[in-house]
This record gives C-alpha cells, structure tokens and sequence, in this order.
C-alpha cells in the first residue's frame, strides 16, 4: 500500500525539489502540501497522512509547534537547513532527520527506516480499536523540550488546573488539555480515570491495596501512589475482576 505523505515547508523551491527526489520512490504517495505550519495543520487534520516532510524553521510557528497542536502525530521526517537543531529532533524521537540540500541516499536511508517502522507496528496492531491505541504516539512540548512518546509508555496523566501533567520515565511535562478531553481520546481498556485528578495505565499498575472509606490505593511502577475513589472503584473492581 502507498504510504500518504504531506510535505509541509515555506519554501516552494524545497518542496519542489523534495517531489523530485521522491520520483524515485513511487511508494510514497504525495497527497498534499503545505506552506507554514496553520496550512499544514489544517491539511493534516483533514487528510490523516501516514507521514509527514517537515520543516523545522518557518516564519510565525516553528515545525515543533505544529506537532504540539497536533492531537495524534502521523511519522515525522524532519526537513531542514539548521543542523543545530538536529539533536532537539531526535530527542523527540522523530523517524530521521534530512539536511538541506537533502542527499537522495539519505532519502532512500530514512524511507528504508520508515517501513521498517510501520512493518512492525502492522505486526503489533492486533485487534485493537481504541480511539487511540497503545502503539500511537503523541507529541508533547513543554517550554524549549520535546518528545514522541508511544501511549503504552505514559502511566499517568494528573489534572493541574487547564493543564495535564504527564507521567513518563522520568518526566512530567504539561500539555494544555484538560483531563475530561484526553479521557474520551484514550482507550478505556488501557486508561483508567481513577478520580477527579487523575488518569492511570492499567498495564503499570504494580500493587492495589485496600483504602479507608471503601476506596483503593493503586502502587504505580513510577512510584506514584493513586487513590481510586470509592465511586470509582465499583468500576475499576469490575475491569480488573477483583
């Protein structure tokens, strides 16, 4: 099957030449393009490509701040003349990183990277049919840093005013989304509301123990220690069969 990119770039020239050096690799269909980063998000929001071409510097936002509105991301290879930012790409965890004037056997290195990727994650599809499912990535910036990170990766996500912190190896961003709305995104049989405040993983649950008032303390593997509340726990009792 054709993988659906969108080229998203400032520069008519760049993208141009993208296409060309593309020409030689027919399975990648490109569906659209976009100029800045509003174009882009628009196009992306409508055509759900399998890839995204992205540039990093643009006037008004950057490539970063696209991927933060972004709700899902799609595979990123980012496309750009500032090597300085090439360590901040991959500490995002992007696919590959092309530096202008792009050279066709680096193209043909990150495409190679890019099935490869999707290969595997077409073998651990299984039957799920969440919203967003284990193996979704979503990107989160939080001032200067950035990261892709993979749902089954996150184990909790607490409510902070407008805000949600959330809980991955040994960082705690915040993204501007209020728990309610990650809640109806994220895969009930993955993600637990445990309470008012937060939202936990069921797969990194480590201990459960009994709690005053009919309630249940839930042990994390991160160390967090989360109270299901007592409305809560007839439910969670039920998911976990206890």
């Amino acid at each position: 099957m054709p993988i659906r990119a969108i080229i998203i770039d400032d520069e008519r020239l760049a993208r141009n030449e993208l296409k060309k050096l593309l020409q030689q690799h027919p399975e990648i269909n490109i569906i659209e393009e976009g100029a800045n980063v509003d174009d882009g998000l628009e196009k992306i929001n409508s055509l759900n490509p399998d890839l995204i071409f992205l540039d990093i510097q643009m006037p008004g936002k950057t490539g970063f701040d696209l991927l933060a509105e972004l709700e899902k991301s799609p595979k990123v290879i980012f496309t750009t003349a500032y090597d300085e930012y090439a360590i901040k790409a991959f500490e995002v965890n992007a696919l590959d990183y092309l530096l202008k004037p792009i050279e066709p056997k680096r193209l043909a290195d990150a495409i190679q990277k890019l099935q490869q990727e999707l290969a595997k994650e077409k073998a651990n599809e299984g039957l799920s049919r969440g919203p967003l499912t284990e193996h979704d990535q979503v990107f989160v910036k939080d001032g200067e840093r950035c990261w892709f990170v993979k749902l089954s990766e996150i184990r909790l996500f607490e409510s902070v005013g407008n805000y949600a912190k959330v809980y991955f190896s040994t960082n705690k961003p915040l993204i501007l989304k209020s728990l309610n709305s990650l809640e109806e995104r994220l895969d009930h049989r993955m993600f637990f509301r445990a309470n008012r405040k937060h939202i936990i993983n069921l797969r990194w649950i480590e201990k459960i123990e009994p709690y005053f008032n009919g309630g249940l303390i839930v042990d994390l593997k991160g160390g967090e220690k989360i109270e299901v509340s007592r409305r809560q726990t007839v439910k969670f009792k039920e998911m976990m069969s206890l």
